[in-house]
């Protein structure tokens, strides 16, 4: 039993960090509510003990003080009707004089929301004072926020320091996250893939590097695939490419031969004649891209090519997709990637697929349910692989 299952919250006043960083559309109601969603299990389980909720979360990225549009309010209603129905108390304040008399006040059961944590800039400078400040709300500290686990904000690290070994503790969220992360970086069982996708190899270079201490193969699609085609030689016509990293990507390209770790490049693209949904397509391999003709998606070839190795291997980590998936006319590379990794998780692999895209991929093309973990932390899962010690596990683990 984990920690935090074991924890009994009667009578406790949970200060519990959630990351309800949620999209609003122009009339400030929610569009995705996934990460509120995820944050209901150990939100439930506090209640259930008889314990009280302080909630506290970062939404969108305010410049000065106080702004409307990025007040937590809207989500006073649709985290009420989560919560079937359960009145859920508002301070218009993260740590003003309001939410410690609403705080002082409440009884078992009951839900209170903060007001936007970045309001203050103390909160991202990771400020001392600040994070006390926030701790005197609370008797014991959860950190649920695995989105935000690699800042060393006041909210999700400093404030540990302020509560004892056994009143700070991880969410149900934020051990899974971790749970799964772990069992793909130091448990994976053989053949491991990686599928990375995106833009850029600068954005993955560790990453990459990192997997190649661990994978078995490692497959690479998105127009960083074409950085990789130039530096072995090929033509890739306008597609995107890093001139600055043709180096970079041969020495991975080394690297992973001197440790056996298979690369795997597309065979062939779906080329377009210019980026856009209306745009002439065609087929070309990825190493023989015509002048004036893009790779915007992975082709057949390289569609069974891919599917085939994932189809073999034991654990899946996905970060990126295939191509631009967005549009209809290339999201088939990225769609098959995951019907082969719900394929594979049927077959009993261990498949995680962490990072926004490929996240929005999987919700796309619901696949959400048919592999084994879909991460909430896009920027943390992604330093997690890099092998970086995130501030907000660490706080927790010192």
């Amino acid at each position: 039993m984990s920690e935090f299952s074991a924890y009994n919250f009667k009578g406790q006043k949970a200060l519990v960090r959630v990351d309800f960083n949620v999209p609003l559309n122009d009339k400030f109601e929610i569009t995705d509510d996934t990460r509120m969603r995820a944050a209901f299990p150990t939100i439930k389980k506090i209640l259930a003990d008889g314990g009280m909720v302080i909630l506290m979360s970062h939404f969108g990225r305010p410049k000065d003080g106080p702004e409307e549009k990025f007040s937590l309010k809207p989500l006073i209603q649709h985290l009420s009707d989560l919560l079937s129905g359960t009145t859920v108390f508002f301070a218009n304040d993260c740590v003003g004089e309001q939410a410690y008399l609403t705080a002082s006040m409440m009884r078992p059961g009951e839900v209170l929301l903060l007001e936007n944590l970045r309001f203050y800039k103390e909160e991202e400078k990771g400020d001392e004072k600040f994070a006390e400040k926030l701790s005197k709300l609370g008797d014991v500290w959860v950190n649920d926020a695995f989105g935000t686990a690699h800042r060393a904000h006041a909210s999700t690290a400093v404030i540990a320091k302020f509560f004892p070994a056994d009143k700070k503790m991880f969410g149900l969220l934020m051990e899974s996250e971790v749970a799964s992360a772990e069992k793909v970086l130091h448990k994976a069982e053989k053949p491991f893939v990686a599928i990375i996708g995106g833009a850029k190899v600068s954005d993955k270079i560790l990453i990459i590097e990192n997997l190649l201490e661990r994978a078995t193969d490692i497959i690479i699609g998105g127009g960083m695939a074409y950085t990789f085609m130039k530096a072995k030689g090929g033509q890739i016509g306008n597609s995107l490419c890093e001139e600055e990293r043709l180096d970079t990507a041969l020495e991975i390209l080394r690297k992973a031969e001197e440790k056996n770790v298979c690369i795997h490049l597309p065979s062939d693209s779906i080329i377009a004649d210019k980026f856009a949904a209306d745009a002439e397509t065609s087929v070309a391999p990825s190493n023989n891209i015509p002048d004036g003709w893009m790779g915007l998606d992975i082709g057949a070839n390289a569609c069974d090519q891919f599917s085939n190795v994932i189809k073999n291997s034991k654990t899946i980590l996905w970060n990126g997709p295939m191509g631009v998936f967005e549009m209809p006319k290339f999201q088939n590379g990225t769609k098959t990637i995951a019907i082969a990794i719900a394929e594979a998780t049927q077959d009993g692999a261990f498949s995680l697929v962490g990072g926004g895209d490929s996240v929005a991929a999987v919700n796309q093309f619901g696949f959400t349910d048919k592999v084994s973990y879909v991460s909430t932390g896009g920027g943390a899962m992604l330093e997690y692989f890099e092998g970086k010690v995130l501030p907000g596990i660490a706080a927790v683990n010192s």
